[in-house]
C-alpha cells in the first residue's frame, strides 16, 4: 500500500547571522536551523516526520496542488 504525501507550509527566513530559520504553523514545535537552505530544509522534514505523530491534535491536511502558472500583461 502506497503511503499518501501530506503537505506543510515551512515558513523560512534568512536571519541576519547568515543562518536559515525554517518553522511551521501546521506542525507544533518545528523549529529548524542551519548553515544553507539546503540544510534547513532537511532537518525541518526530519523534525517533522518525527513531531506530526506525537502531536495530540493533528492538522487537517488537505489535497493541494501547486501549478506554476505563467501570465503575459
Amino acid at each position: 500500500m502506497m503511503k499518501k504525501e501530506h503537505y506543510i507550509v515551512l515558513d523560512i527566513e534568512k536571519l541576519p547571522e547568515g543562518y536559515y530559520l525554517a518553522t511551521s504553523k501546521d506542525v507544533q514545535g518545528l523549529v529548524a536551523q542551519a548553515k544553507t537552505f539546503e540544510e534547513t530544509l532537511e532537518i525541518a522534514k526530519d523534525l517533522a516526520k518525527k513531531i506530526l505523530p506525537l502531536q495530540k491534535t493533528k492538522p487537517s491536511f488537505g489535497e493541494k496542488i501547486i501549478y506554476p502558472l505563467a501570465i503575459s500583461a
